[in-house]
């Protein structure tokens, strides 16, 4: 790695907590890391893999009652250079320039709105550091500050970092994406509930299972897990000194379709024995409630038979007597002119005796 390719790179992280040895516990726990002696007086190293991915180390006494924090630093081809750019934009120098012996170089500042952060040159061409993107190694930073447009603007001037896109977060604003080499490494967004700060994010393999070894061993989970823009998920943690930082988790590939079983394809358990019947209906069948329905039917076509058998016989009844009642009248009617044709014969019988009396009388004469 050459001095031209440092520049803007994130390249180290370092802890500063008030307990190393509980924080190298915790740590441990939740991330894909071990501890490693350093060589360097109360200095330990954080291992991911055989990778150095940072340090551990007590909060100095000039850090003036500072919380344990976690400090990055920013790659540099020539720090004193850089702490004059840094002064220049309006930024502040806490820690001038320095060496570590067979280290590096490296000075601690703030940007002008009050965010620290650490810039460095490595002694050797190569950093160590696991590539971004790997489990267990430091993928993203986001720095929360009172004016991100300002502060974006120092640091795309000081490092050279590119303004990618923006994302609209609502009622919190703007999330303007850092972009560096080509990649996007972190975000900028304004923070009014607490002091502009830079937290680091590192890769996991489940954000929600970090999460939980976090609670379990003591920390606290200030955000998450939750899935952003994007489909990474992320959890903000704290450990149980106070240090606060993050997880994120590669977006979750979705299943391909030919590893989903179709409904069909385990096996129906067979009907029992007892009841064939009803492994023979089919699936359109109506449920077993319908057969009231059909006694209540059936009971009302009976009824209706019924009625209706009723209605023929009174029908039939009042057929036969209406026929008995007309043979009485029809035999009461023959009977009624034999009468009157007597009748009539007497009253004939005696009008011819009269009729034949005055014939007689009248020859007498």
């Amino acid at each position: 790695m050459s001095n031209a390719d440092i520049r803007g790179r994130f390249i180290w992280h370092e802890l500063m907590t008030t307990d190393p040895e509980a924080a190298g516990s915790f740590y441990s726990k939740v991330l894909p890391w071990k501890t490693q002696p350093s060589g360097m007086p109360s200095y330990t190293l954080w291992l991911s893999g055989k990778n150095q991915t940072g340090g551990l180390m007590a909060l100095p006494a000039e850090s003036q009652g500072a919380p344990p924090h976690w400090l990055m630093y920013i790659g540099t081809p020539n720090v004193d250079s850089t702490a004059q750019d840094i002064e220049r934009l309006g930024g502040k120098i806490l820690k001038s320039p320095a060496d570590i012996p067979n280290v590096g170089r490296f000075a601690v500042a703030s940007d002008p709105q009050g965010a620290a952060f650490a810039i460095y040159t490595p002694a050797s061409a190569g950093d160590g550091a696991p590539p971004q993107g790997t489990v267990g190694a430091f993928s993203w930073h986001e720095l929360a500050t009172s004016d991100p447009a300002a502060a974006t603007n120092f640091y795309v001037e000081l490092f050279g970092w590119a303004k990618d896109s923006v994302h609209d977060m609502g009622p919190m604003g703007p999330y303007q994406i850092l972009g560096h080499g080509g990649k996007q490494v972190g975000g900028v967004f304004k923070s009014t509930d607490a002091p502009p700060s830079w937290l680091s994010y590192v890769q996991v393999a489940d954000a929600g299972k970090a999460a939980n070894a976090a609670k379990a061993s003591g920390g606290r989970v200030l955000n998450g897990p939750m899935e952003v823009p994007g489909g990474s998920w992320i959890a903000q943690l704290m450990d149980p000194q106070g240090g606060a930082f993050a997880v994120v988790e590669s977006p979750r590939a979705a299943k391909p379709a030919a590893d989903a079983k179709p409904a069909a394809a385990p096996k129906a358990k067979p009907a029992p024995a007892a009841k064939p019947a009803e492994s023979a209906k089919p699936a359109a069948a109506a449920p077993a409630a319908p057969q009231k329905s059909a006694k209540k039917a059936a009971k009302k076509a009976a009824k209706k038979a019924a009625k209706k058998a009723a209605a023929k016989g009174a029908k039939k009844a009042a057929k036969k007597a209406a026929k008995k009642a007309a043979g009485k009248s029809k035999a009461a009617a023959r009977k009624a002119p034999k009468r009157k044709a007597a009748g009539k014969g007497s009253t004939a019988k005696r009008g011819a005796a009269k009729k034949a009396t005055k014939k007689k009388a009248a020859r007498k004469k």
